[in-house]
Order: structure tokens, then C-alpha cells, then sequence
């Protein structure tokens, strides 16, 4: 049997900051369904002790220069999936997120308490692990765990095959100079075959240079990030290791988002029963104080509020909305000029246009019931996971045509409304007079209710499931436990 450690500094619902902890909370189940041993290794941070509630202790990490004691306890995830905790309190324990302090800020220690995870993930994967479970494969999670393929890597002796998920690659772990005395690797680590990166200490790239195989989560940003600016320096690395690059679409929690049982809708429904989705309209008008009104076409958007999503085009597309008597509803956090931005836009044209500068599990679900089409105009998106909600919703996607948005949304062309396949709209650049058109092409099919409600139709009828990208995922544990196999010692 294939046995995984799948290593992640987060792993909703117990912590989550994003994508990750969905990915983290649903991929292992659905690896554990077709079969694979897995655990999930994770950070105890004091919200996760918290949700874990009782544990076991597995082991005891003895304090070894540079890294301090610590205590591996044993769980298990609301999916059923044990996972293992890495108890180590002057590192873990502390208020605010586990990356940043209560005032927003990265916790100074970032490298140190990153650097001990992923060396913990090094060391239950190699022969002196102190648990008698040992993987076959260590599957990394972003910059997090980026430095463990490394630390494998130049220990040399048996180890298991090393996978590392690219999940953004804008972020990526990058600490000021040379670090590799302070984490516990060697001196020869520090080269542009190792962790140095133009003078820095970079773990993500760390990973990317010494694990066994690349993954990233949609087959599109598998290319692009080969390439500037969506390689962020890392382009020639990942061109150099394209051999061992693939592109895995992410799927969803199928399950939680389902709009015939969800119980977080003041109405249900599904393909057979859509107009009652209406009602979802209705209420979430209601909820946000917008003119109630089931003809009025209803925009939603529920996201990080920065850059890279779009967010200042969403703004700067608000008042053409509300001139065309288009109603926008906007849910999520972010950086204050996008909320700012917005905000005025909401003041600007009360009753059509509403802004919930906050993250809210229940509205984030009724927009995506309520609204008629959902804008995901992202500058670039890895993978996203809200074109697939809204398409299992009936709420047809409008979004730039990037990364997992191209591998998940067929475009209404003449050809795909013809043969019934469009589920959604995409426009080829992050411009305001590019998302505007392709707003008006969604317009267009929502006055044509057969062509509207065939659009739909094809969205609910995908399946965004994740058992096809958990077999995609077994086979590249096993080519990369082929390539770990003739890999020589470093």
C-alpha cells in the first residue's frame, strides 16, 4: 500500500488562511478513499489543539542544535484522516495567525518555525524517523514545507519520494540572506542548486529545486508559470524541471457545496427545481439591503479583496453596473484601498451595489445561490475554487481566462452554446473594457432564458469531484517514488 505523509501548514476547518486548508481538509480523504495510507502532518497551532480536542503522543523530538523539543501528537481530522501534530510550543504557541501576529504582521521567526516544520516533515520521512509508520511518499504544500525536499535531499541515505505543490507561486518563502547554519543544513546547501536564491534564503524554490516531482494545481498555471511574470524568477528553474512539472486540477468538497442539501441556503434546490433559486435572490437582496427584485440580474463576487483577484476592476466596473441596472454583491477581506475602493462604489449606488468588507461562511454560500453569475475577473488564479462552486450553484462564472479559470470554465462561444457544453464567460485580459464585454455577453444569454438555462445546466451537471485528481495524485506519487529510486545520494 502507498503510504503518504502530506505535509501543510494548514488544513481547514481547524486552520485556514485560503486555499490550501481546502485542498488540505479534501484531498487527503479522497486519497484515503481510492486507497493510500495517509497522514497529514500540521503545525499545533493553538487553534488546532483546540479543534483537535484530545490527543495521543506519538513521539518525543529531542532538542538538537539548531532546533528545540517537541512533541508529535496523534489525531484525527473531521474527515476521518489521522493527522500528526507537531507540538512545539515557543514556535506555534502564540495570538494572531500562523503567519502573522495580531497587528497583520509576519511573525519575525517565520524561517525558524517554517524551517523546523518542514525538517520535522524530513525526518518522519527518512531512517532515523522516530515513528514506526514511514512513508513511501512526503507530498510538501507551498514554501511552508519547501526546505524538506532539501533536507532530504542533502542528508542522502534512504528517504521517501518527494513531492512539492506549488499552490502560488507569488508567494514563496524568501528570507534575507544566508540562513543555512541557522536551519540546520549544510554549508554546500547554499548554492543555486540548493536553497540561495540572488543572496537569499528561498524555501519554495528550495523545494522546487530538490524535490522528486513538481505539481501545481491546474494544468494551464502548470504553463504559465514557466514562463514571466507568472514565474516570479522561478520561470528558468521550472523550465529546467519541466520534465518533472505536472498540472493537477484542485477539485471541491462536493458534499458541502451542494445546492440540494445545503443547509446553510433559505432554499434549496437543484436542476429539476432551479427556479426556486430565486428565492436565494430574494433573500440575499434582502440580507444586504439591495432593491429586492427577481428580474434584476445579480452580480456576486466573494473574495480576497487585493490585487491579484481583480478586485480594483470589480470597483472600477461598479458604476457601469448600476447604470445598466445590474445589481453587485461583493463579500470578502482584503487590502484597504480594494475595500475602500469598493465601499465607495456600495455608497455610491445604494440598492445596487452592496459591500461585506468580512469573511462569512453562510453569505459566501448565498451569493453563490443567490447571485445569477459570479465575477472572478483574478489577474492570475493558480487553481480557484469558486468558478466550481458557482457552477454547481447554476450561477455561471465571468472570469479572466487564466490559469485553473481556463481548465474549469468552457466558455459561451457560438460552438459551446450551439452544442450545450458553455457553462460560464471568460475575456482574455484584466481590463475593465475587456470584463465589461464579457458582462454583456452574459447579459445577453440571461435575457434568452432557454440559452440561460442551458448554461446552467451544463455548470451543475460537471463534476468538480475530487476522486479524478486524487488518481492523477497516485500516479505521481509513483513516478516520483520511480525517480527517487535512481536519484543519486547528494
Amino acid at each position: 500500500m502507498l503510504r503518504l505523509l502530506f505535509a501543510t501548514s494548514e488544513c481547514a476547518p481547524w486552520i485556514k488562511t485560503g486555499g490550501l486548508g481546502d485542498v488540505a481538509a479534501a484531498l487527503p480523504a479522497a486519497l484515503a478513499d481510492v486507497g493510500v495510507d495517509v497522514r497529514v502532518l500540521l503545525p499545533a497551532f493553538p487553534g488546532v489543539l483546540k479543534a483537535a480536542g484530545k490527543t495521543r503522543r506519538l513521539a518525543d523530538v529531542i532538542a538538537a542544535a539548531p532546533w528545540p523539543a517537541a512533541v508529535l501528537r496523534g489525531t484525527v481530522l473531521p474527515s476521518g484522516v489521522r493527522a500528526i501534530l507537531v507540538d512545539c510550543p515557543q514556535l506555534y504557541d502564540r495570538p494572531g495567525g500562523p503567519y502573522q501576529d495580531a497587528r497583520g504582521l509576519d511573525h519575525a521567526d517565520n524561517a525558524r518555525r517554517f524551517g523546523f516544520f518542514a525538517w520535522i516533515a524530513a525526518l518522519l520521512s527518512g531512517p532515523t524517523s522516530p515513528l514506526k509508520w514511514r512513508p513511501t511518499v512526503l507530498h510538501c504544500n507551498d514554501w511552508q514545507t519547501g526546505l524538506a525536499p532539501a533536507y532530504l535531499h542533502f542528508s542522502g541515505g534512504a528517504r521517501a519520494a518527494t513531492v512539492m505543490t506549488v499552490h502560488n507561486l507569488a508567494f514563496q518563502g524568501v528570507f534575507a540572506g544566508n540562513l543555512t547554519g541557522e536551519l540546520g543544513l549544510p554549508p554546500h546547501a547554499w548554492a543555486i542548486d540548493g536553497v540561495e536564491f540572488y543572496g537569499q534564503t528561498a524555501f519554495l524554490k528550495a523545494g522546487i529545486q530538490c524535490a522528486d516531482a513538481i505539481s501545481t494545481v491546474s494544468p494551464t498555471y502548470a504553463r504559465e508559470i514557466q514562463r514571466s511574470p507568472l514565474g516570479f524568477g522561478l520561470e528558468g528553474l521550472l523550465q529546467f524541471r519541466a520534465d518533472t512539472l505536472t498540472g493537477i486540477l484542485n477539485g471541491i468538497d462536493t458534499t458541502i457545496w451542494n445546492p440540494a442539501t445545503d443547509a446553510l441556503l433559505p432554499q434549496r434546490y437543484d436542476t429539476d427545481t432551479l427556479e426556486r433559486k430565486k428565492r436565494n435572490k430574494v433573500a440575499l437582496q434582502h440580507m444586504l439591503g439591495l432593491v429586492e427584485a427577481e428580474d434584476v440580474p445579480l452580480l456576486g463576487v466573494v473574495s480576497r479583496l487585493t490585487w491579484q483577484k481583480g478586485s480594483d476592476l470589480v470597483a472600477a466596473l461598479a458604476p457601469s453596473l448600476a447604470a445598466r441596472g445590474v445589481q453587485l454583491a461583493v463579500a470578502g477581506q482584503g487590502d484597504d484601498e480594494h475595500v475602500r475602493a469598493l465601499v465607495a462604489a456600495s455608497v455610491a449606488a445604494p440598492g445596487q451595489v452592496a459591500v461585506a468588507a468580512r469573511f462569512d461562511e453562510a453569505l459566501a454560500h448565498c451569493i453563490e445561490a443567490g447571485a445569477d453569475a459570479f465575477l472572478m475577473p483574478s489577474r492570475f488564479e493558480p487553481c480557484g475554487l469558486n468558478q466550481m462552486y458557482s457552477q454547481r450553484y447554476g450561477t455561471p462564472p465571468i472570469a479572466h481566462a487564466t490559469g485553473g479559470l481556463v481548465d474549469s470554465i468552457v466558455d459561451a462561444t457560438p460552438r459551446s452554446l450551439a452544442d450545450r457544453t458553455a457553462t460560464g464567460f471568460l475575456f482574455g485580459e484584466p481590463s475593465v473594457e475587456a470584463l465589461t464585454g464579457a458582462v454583456v455577453r452574459m447579459l445577453d444569454a440571461y435575457r434568452a432564458p432557454d440559452v440561460w438555462r442551458a448554461i446552467q445546466h451544463a455548470g451543475m451537471a460537471r463534476d468538480f469531484g475530487w476522486r479524478q485528481s486524487a488518481s492523477a495524485y497516485v500516479e505521481l506519487y509513483r513516478r516520483a517514488a520511480a525517480l527517487a529510486a535512481a536519484a543519486p545520494s547528494a
